[in-house]
């Protein structure tokens, strides 16, 4: 697969013709795509493992994914999402269906389920809040509507500057109308139902901001994202580096693990390759952060360089999005035996709408969970039993402050002493005890578990604050213009999930503009004919 490590001395090539930096899904895409092309790109990961949140772990015996729990799109196979997905990985990854129902939605005693398709959705939604019809009609409209809209807005991004100066404000303008809408304002334009608003806001989780407080547009990504159901990568989401690695191996290039930047390498206001942790210099003519835009402002460029365009200016405008625990649980059994679902649970409190939630539980992580996801990758995946046989893993995911666990920020790595793994401790049992209130017949196989922190993300992906999704999806978020590919350094671009959106889609998504902003080229029409 041309995966090495720089530790180890790997032999690079003289003359790559870009340089990545990060191994997340973003960038993955943006070097595979570079790829397709003929060229040969170097990409860059700091830790021992690449992938970014699509990366793998193994401890005991079991295999857990970090970040992919479900991807929509995937059954529709003209999908623009599944065609880019089989583009770069040369058609060798696979997708399970997760089946009719992707999400069940938990509110106290409360069940609703989240259907595959449109209208299965709309006459389940129905069958719940018969009287709100028409709400939940307009409701879709507006989802349609918002979608439509976003094509122009993001073709924006890839334009050369002096293009969108000139015709960006026009492409923007209609999908910023639901941008800088909060989900909660459109959402009682639609009901005045709390209990309905509360459920179509059930997968808010997957951007990390409840609906007071998060863009519109974001949440309408996320819902048109899964209509057409979930699925699962077949054998893991490992599979996705390891399908999309021998893609960039072909065209000649590498990806190197154990490789932390240091500086990006700048000459007369034009990037020439980056600068290693060791003092080593790589070269090349073009240079992409894949690292997160405040990573990047902060860490990645030359102060003078930041001072000169007054990037660190922008950072004020921009707030990190949520931080989580996550809960890994190993059990003993197949996926069949101890009847583990394939849809994902989104279990909330039924005293208070999502944003009180939220709130109380930040002043006071004393008070309940205000949103606890659980996935079962084991039984998604149809190729579990032959890789991990009498086996089966959970993930429970739920938000938490930073600030719990920042007292241990400068401490190594599972070196953290007791009152930071008792403090882990006391959260993963709250986690196991709801587990066990909604599928009780698990407590008695549990075999293993093991809890991460905001210090786990910090640790493995890089985010300042430990958060999931980079910056958050707050209407302010999508009025920053500077999230775009293009930045003032000749030679230097963006990509990844802040150039668009969170979530794997997103991240995606910000490699195509990446390519098309540095090749002028529209890739999408040769990857819909793939």
């Amino acid at each position: 697969m041309s995966i090495q490590s720089y530790k180890q001395n790997p032999k690079l090539a003289n003359d790559y013709e870009a340089i990545i930096i990060g191994s997340g899904i973003g960038g993955l895409t943006l070097a595979a795509l570079l790829a397709k092309e003929g060229k040969k790109v170097l990409v860059l990961e700091r830790h021992y493992t690449a992938g970014g949140f699509t990366h793998i772990f193994k401890r005991r015996g079991y295999e857990w994914d970090v970040g992919i729990h479900y991807i929509g799109e995937m059954q529709r196979k003209n999908s623009v999402l599944r065609k880019l997905f089989d583009y770069i990985s040369d058609n060798n990854l696979e997708w399970a269906d997760m089946g009719d129902v992707y999400d069940i939605i938990v509110i106290g005693d409360k069940k609703y389920e989240f259907t595959k398709g449109t209208q299965n959705l709309k006459k389940q939604l129905k069958s719940y809040f018969p009287e709100e019809a028409e709400g939940i009609e307009k409701y879709f409209n507006l989802i349609f509507e918002a979608t439509k809209h976003s094509q122009s807005f993001f073709m924006d991004k890839a334009l050369p500057p002096i293009m969108s100066k000139m015709a960006g404000s026009f492409m923007r303008k209609k999908y910023l109308k639901f941008a800088e809408q909060t989900t909660y304002s459109v959402l009682k334009s639609c009901t005045q139902n709390e209990e309905l608003i509360k459920v179509l806001t059930g997968q808010y989780g997957d951007y990390g901001l409840p609906p007071k407080q998060s863009s519109f547009a974001m949440h309408c990504a996320v819902v048109r994202h899964y209509l057409s159901g979930g699925s699962f990568p077949v054998g893991g989401s490992g599979e996705i580096l390891k399908t999309i690695a021998p893609v960039i191996a072909k065209a000649g290039g590498t990806i190197l693990t154990n490789a932390e930047v240091d500086e990006v390498l700048i000459e007369n206001n034009k990037a020439v390759g980056v600068k290693m942790k060791d003092g080593k210099t790589i070269n090349a003519p073009k240079t992409i952060s894949s690292a997160g835009y405040i990573n990047t402002i902060k860490y990645l460029l030359p102060n003078a360089i930041s001072n000169k365009y007054k990037l660190k200016e922008n950072l004020s405008k921009l707030k990190h999005s949520a931080a989580h625990l996550g809960l890994y649980i190993g059990l003993n059994g197949t996926p069949s035996e101890l009847n583990l679902p394939k849809h994902n649970l989104w279990i909330y409190p039924d005293d208070a709408d999502h944003d009180t939630c939220v709130t109380r539980f930040l002043e006071d992580t004393n008070n309940e969970f205000p949103v606890v996801y659980v996935s079962f990758p084991a039984s998604k995946d149809p190729k579990w039993n032959e890789r991990y046989p009498n086996k089966s893993t959970i993930d429970i995911i739920t938000i938490i402050p930073y600030k719990t666990f920042e007292k241990w920020k400068d401490e190594r790595w599972m070196k953290r002493g007791d009152e930071y793994e008792n403090l882990k401790e006391h959260f993963a049992q709250r986690l196991l005890k709801v587990l066990f209130k909604h599928i009780p017949n698990l407590e008695k196989h549990i075999d293993c578990y093991e809890l991460s922190t905001p210090l786990s993300t910090q640790h493995f992906v890089n985010y300042e604050k430990g958060e999931i999704y980079g910056i958050d999806h707050s209407p302010s978020r999508f009025k920053q213009n500077y999230l775009r590919p293009h930045t003032p350094i000749k030679n230097f671009y963006l990509t990844g999930q802040d150039v668009v959106t969170a979530g794997i889609g997103g991240a995606m998504f910000g490699g195509v503009l990446t390519f098309s902003a540095m090749t002028k080229k529209n890739i999408l029409p040769k990857v819909m004919k793939s």
